[in-house]
């Protein structure tokens, strides 16, 4: 790969430290197990939905351990609005094995991270620079679209690969302390203000060096997925059951009266089999529940 053109890393940093958001896991000690559970919240959730669950989230179980030793349907239970469940589960069978394998302590190595269950590439490598300042490259979707236009002149980036690492690895200051700014700073600038939809160059720390601004913004396509429609869809019927299992006395309900008034009969029952199937849910004796 060739040589990254020139990011000015220092005036990026220098905003972030001014216009950085006093968010929960950037606190001061918020901890390794504080910044896990955030990083698998923040996975497809806005983070105004995720902050009163997370403070809620560790207020239960400040340890892994304490999220281990509790029932599964608790964890499904507080995830609440969050969507995506199955992460409530991811998170409650990492717990445990971080109980199990590591003393009850967030590891700190990348693939002792990856081999937990439901953590890839960004969460392993987001808690090993932002909860114990390692330098490593960190890419989320902000990231990429900052790289994509700000180095590589296109309007927005393509489907997630394993070189966006590369090319975040090549912009990332040698310094520890400068790369975990760095990395901050870069997801930071594509949340607020290097937006999808209506980027405020104006207000951009790089403009001055941007590539799709110096090429005068042109539209270069979009290749990514497009997320599918939530209204009527599977997703909205399983998340109606699961919101009913939640609110039911002991979180168990008849299968047959589990929304039972669902417009589309087939597609409830798509959605009933399908959590059973994920161990989101568990068909006992003519009732549902959630998984104990």
């Amino acid at each position: 790969m060739p040589a990254a053109p020139a990011l000015d890393a220092v005036a990026l940093q220098e905003w972030f430290r001014d216009a950085a958001r006093p968010l929960p896991w950037r606190e001061p000690g918020f901890g390794a197990w504080g910044v896990l559970v955030s990083e698998f919240m923040l996975q497809q959730t806005p983070v105004t939905r995720v902050i009163p669950r997370l403070r809620e989230w560790l207020t239960a179980w400040p340890t892994p351990s304490d999220l281990a030793a509790a029932p599964p349907a608790d964890a499904v239970r507080r995830w609440a609005n969050l969507g995506y469940p199955r992460r409530a589960l991811w998170l409650h069978r990492a717990a445990v094995e971080i109980r199990d394998r590591h003393d009850g302590v967030v590891p700190r190595d990348v693939p002792a991270l990856l081999a937990l269950t439901g953590i890839g590439d960004y969460t392993a490598r987001a808690v090993a620079v932002f909860a114990y300042g390692d330098r490593h490259p960190v890419v989320d979707t902000n990231t990429r679209r900052v790289i994509a236009r700000a180095v590589e002149g296109r309007s927005q980036p393509g489907p997630p690969a394993r070189r966006d690492l590369e090319a975040m690895a090549e912009l990332l200051p040698e310094d520890r302390e400068d790369a975990t700014l760095f990395n901050a700073a870069m997801m930071e600038l594509g949340a607020m203000v290097c937006t999808a939809r209506v980027p405020r160059c104006d207000a951009c720390p790089l403009a001055h060096t941007c590539a799709w601004r110096a090429a005068g913004y042109p539209d270069t396509g979009d290749t990514r997925r497009r997320q599918a429609r939530y209204e009527g869809s599977d997703r909205q019927a399983r998340g109606a059951v699961l919101r009913m299992l939640r609110h039911a006395p002991d979180h168990a309900a008849p299968t047959d009266a589990v929304i039972a008034d669902w417009p589309d009969v087939r597609q409830r029952d798509r959605a009933i089999d399908s959590l059973i199937a994920d161990g989101l849910a568990e068909a006992i004796d003519g009732m549902l529940r959630l998984p104990h």
